[in-house]
């Protein structure tokens, strides 16, 4: 039990609803994305939030994806991943808006790397950020234009974004 005046601790608080995440994303989203917006997203939490933001705004452009495994800061550190996707942007970026949307964000390392990976295939006129649930504990100036929403975790903690058999979205809490 905590204390009035006291925050409570991050393992007494339940993860927010993933779907309700979405929506809060998709409401903000909504008014300001038009059809020729290209929106990307990063593998693989990322790209299962991209999708249904992608169908739920009837962007016209393609859904882009990208792996930005290769292009870490921390890539001979932690190594490769087992299983890397391929990146796949079917439509040009130069003077593109783009979207890059992510499932949590943390230290921002993995949009800087992204954002690497989008300036390989040209100059978009502007990025911005979509993010599902933000966990704090950034190490770079990285922050989100449309987030679903925060929540505050331990160092030893992480948050992984589960898809179930029908498509549902749900945060797992993970002890690290």
């Amino acid at each position: 039990m905590t204390k009035p005046g006291n925050p409570p601790s991050p393992l007494s608080n339940p993860l927010p609803d993933a779907e309700q995440l979405l929506a809060r994303l998709l409401d903000q989203m909504k008014p300001v994305v038009g059809p020729d917006t290209g929106i990307i997203g990063i593998h693989t939490g990322g790209v299962w939030v991209a999708e249904r933001l992608h169908a739920a705004l009837g962007i016209q452009v393609p859904l882009g994806t990208l792996d930005v495994s290769f292009y870490r800061d921390d890539f001979e550190k932690i190594g490769l991943h087992r299983d890397v996707k391929t990146s796949d942007l079917p439509f040009d970026v130069d003077g593109r808006r783009l979207i890059l949307v992510d499932d949590v964000l943390y230290t921002g390392r993995t949009i800087r790397a992204a954002m690497n990976v989008l300036f390989d295939y040209g100059r978009p006129a502007s990025i911005q950020l979509a993010a599902l649930v933000n966990r704090g504990g950034r190490e770079l100036p990285v922050s989100a234009d449309y987030l679903g929403g925060d929540i505050s975790l331990a160092v030893s903690q992480s948050v992984e974004l589960i898809r179930d058999a029908s498509q549902k979205l749900s945060l797992k809490l993970h002890e690290n």
